[in-house]
């Protein structure tokens, strides 16, 4: 943020959502074979987690965008967004995981 790429800090929070989103997967024995894998195995396991996949998703969607596009724009405000969701997902995907330890 303090350089002001705010693609890359979009980029990043994504990732930092997509690989605590794996954690889950991984604890239940699964390997995705696909960025879109993860948010669907989600809903369909997890209906309890349907928000944070459609977000999670919706930020995946984005990062396409971001990375293959061409006339892709981020601004402070989009960026800052992704950043503090980021840390939202990780802390609420840490309180399920520690509630559910023994599920699946």
């Amino acid at each position: 943020m303090s350089i002001h790429r705010y693609r890359v800090v979009t980029i990043s929070s994504y990732s930092s959502m997509f690989h605590t989103a794996r954690s889950i997967l991984f604890r239940d024995g699964i390997k995705e074979r696909s960025h879109e894998c993860i948010p669907i195995y989600l809903k369909e396991q997890y209906p309890e987690l349907e928000d944070l996949a459609n977000i999670l998703d919706s930020y995946r969607r984005f990062r396409h965008h971001a990375i293959y596009g061409l006339d892709f724009e981020m601004d402070e405000k989009e960026a800052q967004a992704s950043l503090d969701f980021a840390e939202e997902f990780l802390e609420k995907i840490k309180i399920y995981m520690d509630q559910n330890l023994s599920t699946k």
